[in-house]
C-alpha cells in the first residue's frame, strides 16, 4: 500500500486498475483537490451499482439526498435508503472522532463497503465531496454516462482543515451576474471544501441590495447609464438574498455580507446625496478607480441611514460577520468638509485618518448590537483599529502581520496573490483583465502565515479568500474564466497540511477537476496558444513562428481554415511558411477540449516604400468636441483648421477628462531605422500608417496594456501616420487613460520604441 505523508506526495499514488484509464487519462491516479491531510490507499476497490445502498443517521438526510440525486444524474442509479453488511455507503456523526476541527471527517473504502464518518454534519459533507473525487470526473455529469466502471480506490482518509476561514469574494457591482449564476458558484466553491462567499453588494458603480426603508437605492442605486446609452442594473430583492443564503448554507457556505463604508459609496449617493459631504447632485461612476466623493463623517443622518440599512441586512444572513468595506476612501471631501472638521475638533481627532477609525468604530457598535462582528480591509488599521474587526489584507502582508501581532484576527487576501482578475497569460492572446500577470502556480504558492509572526500570533490568521473583481469582466458568466482553475489553488491553500503540499501533483489534478466542472458547464481558462504578438503576421520572403502555452499542453493546428480538434496535427516545432496562409491553432487538454482557436492571418507583402520628400519638424492636428462612439460617425464632424504641434496631449490630466469628450486627429511621419517587418501597437483609437488602417480599436471595450499588435512590412525611412485620439468612456476605461501615442518594433529590436520620444515631422 502507499501513504500520503509528507515525503510521499500524491504523484506517487498507485493508479487503481479500471477499465477506462486508456480513453481517459485524466482520470488516472487521485486526483482530490484539496489534497487531504491524511490517506493510505490500499489494495482494491469499491465498485458503485445499482445495487449500492447508503446508510445513513436520519439527521444527515439533506446530505444523503443532496449526494444521491448528483449520483443518479450521471450513473442512473437510485441508491437504496438502507442498512446493509455490504454493498454499502455508511454515513455518520462521531463528536469525539479524532480531528482537529468540526469540519473534519474519516473515509475508509474497502471492496465491500464505504464508511465516512464525520465530527459534524459538515464533516460529512466533506467526506462525501472527497468520495465523489476518488469516482471518475464523469461523476458530475448532468446526463447518464453510460460506459464506464464506477469504481472507487480502497483507501483510509483523515482529513481536516488547516484554516477554518477558506472564502471566495465576488463583486456583483461592476459587472452584475444574476442569483442562478452565485449559486453556481456556491455548487462550484462547496464542491472543493471553500466554505466562505464574500458578496461585494455595493460600490460607487451600483447598489445591489434591496433595502426596504430606503427604495431609491434600488429604483436609483442599482441603474448605471453608461457614456454610450446603455444601461447596466442589477439588485436582489431581500427574498432572492434569503434564498442564496439558505442553498449555500445547505452546502455548508457560509455568505458574508459587504456594504460599502466610508468610501466607494457613489451610487448610495446618487440615490440619496444628502449623505455627503457636498449634497450633490451625483451620477453613478461610470468609470473604474477610486471616487473621491464619499459618505459624510460629519453628519449624524449619515450615520443613521447605515445602520438602518445595516439593521435590515444583518437578520437575512445567518453568517457572524458583515463586511464593512473601509479601503480607499480618499479624505478630500472631509478636509473641505465643515461638519467633518468639526467633528474632529468635538472629538479629539488630528487627522482625517482618525476620523476614518471613529467613522469605522461607530459602524462596528451599531453592528455588535445586531449580533455580527465586523470584517473590514486592511485600511481600517489606519487611525486606530475597531476593538473586535477582523482585518482582510490585501495590499500586501503588512495589514495581516500588523493586526496579528494586535490580536485581532485575519484573514489573508493579498493582491500578488490571490485577486484572481489578473491575466493568466499574456495580454495578446487573453481577454482584457486589470493588469498583473497571476497564474496557477503562483497563487499555490503563497502562504498564509507570514514567517515573522510568532506561534501565539500565527494563531490570528484564521483564513484565506481569492477576491473576483469584475470590472473588465463583461459578459455575464465571465468571471467563470478568471476564478477557475486558480480557485483550485485557493482551496488547497486553505485545506492541505504545508507538508502535503506538491505543486507538480496539484497540476495533474486540474486536469480531472476541469472535466469535473464541464459537467457544470464552466467557462474556464484553458491556456492560449503563445508566441507570435499578432495574429496577423506579414512576411517578405519567409516565415517561421513558435508557439507555447502556460501549462505545457500539447496543440493541435490546421492549415486549411478548418477548427482544429483532438484529431488535428499536432504541434511539434516551428511551423515555416513561404505562401498566405491562415493557421488555426489551439491548446488540447488531456480531455480533448480545446482551448479558444487562435486564428492568425499569415501573409507576404512588399515592403511599403518611404517617403523621399523633405519634411517639418512638428506634426499636424485637428479637432472636434463631442461624442463619437465609431469612426463612422466622425465623418459627420466639423473639424478646426489644422494646427502644428509638436507632442500628443497630455493624457490622464483634468483637460482629458472624459466627462467632456472630444476628439483629436494627428497626422506627421515617423521615421524607421531599418527595413522589415514591424510590430506596431496603440491603446489610441485607430492608427493609420501609409494610408492603412493598422491598428483599430473602435468598437473594443477597454482598451488598454497594448493588446491590439499588428506587423506591416516597412521600407526604412519615413512612413506617414494618422493617430485617432477619442476622448471617450469605452467599458469603463477612457480612451485618454491610457498614453496618446503609439508604438513600433523594428525586427532587430526586443523593445517597443515609443514615438512619441522620436523625431515627428509633417
Amino acid at each position: 500500500m502507499k501513504k500520503l505523508t509528507a515525503a510521499i506526495p500524491l504523484a506517487f499514488l498507485l493508479f487503481f486498475g479500471c477499465k477506462e484509464a486508456p480513453e481517459r487519462p485524466y482520470n488516472n491516479g487521485i486526483n482530490i483537490i484539496p489534497a487531504p491531510a491524511e490517506l493510505v490507499q490500499n489494495e482494491g476497490s469499491f465498485n458503485l451499482n445499482s445495487s449500492t445502498r447508503i446508510s445513513a443517521d436520519s439527521i444527515l438526510n439533506p446530505i444523503t439526498d443532496y449526494f444521491c440525486a448528483k449520483i443518479q444524474k450521471s450513473t442512473g442509479y437510485s441508491l437504496d435508503r438502507k442498512e446493509a453488511a455490504s454493498d454499502v455507503i455508511t454515513l455518520s456523526i462521531d463528536t469525539a472522532l479524532n480531528v482537529p476541527s468540526k469540519e473534519g471527517y474519516t473515509l475508509k473504502v474497502t471492496s465491500d463497503k464505504v464508511d465516512i464518518v464525520g465530527k459534524s454534519a459538515q464533516g460529512v459533507f466533506y467526506g462525501m465531496q472527497t468520495l465523489m473525487q476518488l469516482l471518475p470526473a464523469e461523476i458530475e455529469s448532468q446526463t447518464v454516462v453510460d460506459d464506464i466502471a464506477w469504481k472507487i480506490p480502497a483507501v483510509t482518509v483523515r482529513d481536516y482543515p488547516r484554516f477554518p476561514y477558506r472564502g471566495m469574494m465576488l463583486d456583483v457591482t461592476r459587472h452584475y451576474n444574476d442569483l442562478d449564476f452565485i449559486k453556481k458558484q456556491i455548487d462550484l466553491l462547496a464542491m472543493f471544501k471553500i466554505n466562505r462567499f464574500h458578496w461585494h453588494l455595493t460600490d460607487d458603480q451600483l447598489w445591489t441590495i434591496e433595502i426596504k426603508r430606503y427604495p431609491e437605492l434600488t429604483t436609483i442605486g442599482s441603474v448605471r447609464n453608461e457614456q454610450d446609452g446603455t444601461v447596466h442594473k442589477g439588485c436582489f430583492t431581500q427574498e432572492q438574498v434569503k434564498e442564496l443564503v439558505a442553498y449555500a448554507n445547505e452546502r455548508f457556505v457560509e455568505v458574508i455580507p459587504e456594504i460599502e463604508l466610508p468610501g466607494h459609496a457613489l451610487a448610495a449617493l446618487s440615490a440619496y446625496p444628502q449623505y455627503s459631504c457636498t449634497g450633490g447632485p451625483f451620477t453613478h461612476r461610470v468609470v473604474w478607480g477610486v471616487e473621491p466623493d464619499v459618505y459624510c463623517a460629519g453628519n449624524d443622518a449619515t450615520f443613521e441611514f447605515l445602520q438602518n440599512v445595516l439593521t435590515e441586512v444583518a437578520p437575512l444572513f445567518t453568517s457572524p460577520y458583515i463586511h464593512i468595506g473601509g479601503d480607499e476612501c480618499p479624505k478630500d471631501r472631509w478636509i473641505e468638509c465643515p461638519k467633518c472638521q468639526a467633528r474632529m475638533r468635538a472629538e479629539g481627532l488630528k487627522t482625517p485618518f482618525e476620523l476614518q477609525s471613529y467613522f469605522v468604530q461607530r459602524i462596528e457598535k451599531h453592528v455588535n448590537s445586531l449580533g455580527k462582528s465586523i470584517i473590514g480591509w486592511d485600511e481600517i488599521l489606519e487611525g486606530g483599529i475597531a476593538p473586535s474587526a477582523t482585518i482582510m489584507s490585501w495590499r500586501g502582508l503588512e495589514g495581516g502581520i500588523t493586526a496579528a501581532r494586535a490580536g485581532h484576527d485575519v484573514i489573508m487576501s493579498p493582491g500578488d496573490w490571490l485577486y484572481l482578475d489578473k491575466y493568466q497569460g499574456a495580454a495578446e492572446v487573453e481577454p482584457v483583465a486589470i493588469g498583473g500577470y497571476l497564474t496557477p502556480e503562483k497563487t499555490y504558492s503563497f502562504d498564509p502565515v507570514p514567517a515573522e509572526l510568532n506561534e501565539q500570533e500565527a494563531k490570528h490568521i484564521i483564513g484565506v479568500q481569492a477576491n473576483i473583481w469584475t470590472e473588465y469582466m463583461y459578459e455575464p458568466g465571465a468571471p467563470e474564466y478568471f476564478i477557475y482553475p486558480r480557485i483550485f489553488a485557493l482551496a488547497e491553500i486553505g485545506w492541505t497540511p504545508l507538508a502535503v503540499k506538491d505543486y507538480d501533483d496539484f497540476e495533474r489534478r486540474i486536469d480531472n477537476a476541469l472535466v469535473r466542472l464541464d459537467g457544470h458547464d464552466v467557462n474556464y481558462h484553458i491556456p492560449m496558444p503563445e508566441g507570435p504578438l499578432s495574429d496577423r503576421m506579414v512576411f517578405t520572403d519567409s516565415l517561421r513562428l513558435g508557439f507555447g502555452n502556460t501549462r505545457d499542453y500539447p496543440m493541435v493546428y490546421t492549415l486549411d481554415g478548418t477548427t482544429p480538434d483532438k484529431t488535428s496535427s499536432r504541434y511539434t516545432d516551428t511551423l515555416c511558411f513561404d505562401a498566405d496562409t491562415t493557421l488555426k491553432i489551439a491548446t488540447l487538454l488531456p480531455s480533448g477540449k480545446t482551448s479558444r482557436i487562435r486564428t492568425i492571418e499569415i501573409v507576404k507583402e512588399s515592403l511599403m516604400p518611404a517617403m523621399k520628400a523633405e519634411s517639418t519638424p512638428g506634426m499636424l492636428m485637428k479637432e472636434t468636441t463631442g461624442l463619437y462612439l465609431d469612426t463612422t460617425a466622425m465623418k459627420d464632424a466639423k473639424w478646426s483648421d489644422p494646427v502644428v504641434v509638436n507632442e500628443f496631449v497630455k493624457t490622464r490630466v483634468e483637460s482629458t477628462d472624459y466627462k467632456t469628450p472630444w476628439v483629436k486627429v494627428y497626422e506627421g511621419y515617423f521615421e524607421v531605422p531599418e527595413s522589415g517587418v514591424y510590430t506596431v501597437t496603440t491603446d489610441q483609437y485607430v492608427l493609420y500608417i501609409d494610408g492603412r488602417p493598422v491598428i483599430v480599436n473602435d468598437g473594443k471595450v477597454a482598451t488598454r496594456h497594448l493588446l491590439n499588435k499588428k506587423t506591416i512590412a516597412l521600407e526604412s525611412g519615413k512612413h506617414r501616420f494618422t493617430l485617432i485620439v477619442n476622448n471617450r468612456n469605452a467599458g469603463g476605461w477612457p480612451y485618454t487613460w491610457s498614453k496618446a501615442t503609439f508604438f513600433y518594433k523594428s525586427p532587430s529590436q526586443t523593445e517597443f520604441t515609443d514615438v512619441s520620444n522620436t523625431t515627428i515631422t509633417h
